[in-house]
């Protein structure tokens, strides 16, 4: 019963943080200097054309009129239709959220792994000159935006010694008809291993480039706990029983280190999704931070809007599925 009240007023919570970005979201972009009208005129517009637009678009209302229909169109899953592509916003959203839904699983994959081996290893190595070159090498994996990390494996992996594809998500030339937006998954459900090869060859890189930073994040916070339960009583109890170091690791400290981790993961993979921005953009990938970039370009209010309700929809979900499971994992949390 204490769980499932948690959980609703979580959704509470979620609702209530849900309208707070919508507020601020739709006064901020209204109140920037620049006429989005101006830019969907052609040149020798007259000042009917102009009435008409704003008209058509609501933007002859006052900020709290606006508001309140986009608002009641939002309840009835309505986002407004986008200025500048003249199609319905959620539908433009829905159809991107695919693309950087699977770049950001996979970066996070790939960030767990890297991450995960390199605080095991340097775990294993503690007090020895190669946890000091682990250690080094995760500061400068952080200190290196994304963005950045995704320039230099364009220059080695596009350029140099060109492996994989440098922008686009998928071959044009690859004859399959797609029946959702999901590509990755469903070419793995469907067994097309030669678009599923295509796939990873495009979105490689720029997976990468995401998870590069987030793995140093990882592997830091994960040694760190790893390093404080190796002392525990129950560790040296294990040793006392003739277990080798890497039975202790793995199966006696790893398991009760690993829930701040997991934390810190569910955290970072929204902020991940939202770092796609720059890296869709420059990897030319047809994710929803390259569209969200477009939006802001040509000052699409409604599109912009709505990519940026969804980005705060997923960061609270991903916050309460993460607090769900870490009670669950928690023995003490789930017994309290």
């Amino acid at each position: 019963m204490t769980l499932l009240r948690n959980i609703l007023m979580r959704l509470l919570s979620t609702a209530i943080t849900l309208f707070g970005v919508a507020v601020i979201i739709f006064v901020v972009i209204r109140v920037v200097p620049g006429n989005p009208i101006a830019m969907m005129l052609p040149p020798g517009a007259t000042e009917a054309d102009i009435a008409r637009l704003q008209a058509q678009y609501g933007f002859d209302k006052s900020i709290f009129e606006q508001f309140m229909i986009w608002l009641g169109g939002v309840v009835q899953g309505d986002f407004g239709t986008s200025i500048s592509l003249r199609q319905p916003v959620s539908s433009l959203v829905l159809n991107r959220l695919p693309a950087t839904l699977e770049l950001s699983i996979v970066a996070l994959l790939i960030a767990v792994v890297i991450g995960g081996t390199m605080a095991l290893t340097g775990t294993r190595w503690r007090n020895t000159r190669k946890e000091g070159a682990i250690d080094v090498s995760t500061g400068m994996a952080l200190s290196i935006p994304d963005f950045l990390w995704g320039l230099v494996l364009i220059l080695l992996f596009g350029v140099l010694w060109p492996v994989f594809h440098i922008s686009g998500r998928i071959s044009p030339a690859l004859d399959i008809d797609f029946t959702t937006n999901f590509y990755l998954f469903e070419a793995l459900l469907r067994l097309r291993f030669d678009v599923l090869g295509d796939l990873i060859g495009h979105m490689f890189m720029p997976a990468l480039a995401l998870a590069i930073p987030l793995s140093a994040i990882i592997a830091q916070l994960l040694k760190q706990s790893l390093k404080e339960t190796m002392h525990l009583d129950y560790v040296t109890l294990s040793r006392t029983h003739g277990y080798g170091e890497h039975h202790v690791i793995t199966r006696d400290a790893l398991p009760n280190a690993i829930l701040p981790t997991l934390t810190l993961v569910g955290v970072q993979f929204t902020f991940l999704i939202g770092g796609t921005v720059i890296i869709e953009r420059l990897f030319s990938y047809e994710g929803l931070g390259n569209m969200a970039i477009d939006a802001v370009i040509n000052r699409d209010l409604p599109l912009i809007q709505g990519i940026v309700i969804l980005f705060a929809l997923i960061f609270t979900l991903v916050n309460l599925a993460v607090d769900m499971l870490y009670v669950v994992l928690n023995p003490r949390l789930r017994h309290a």
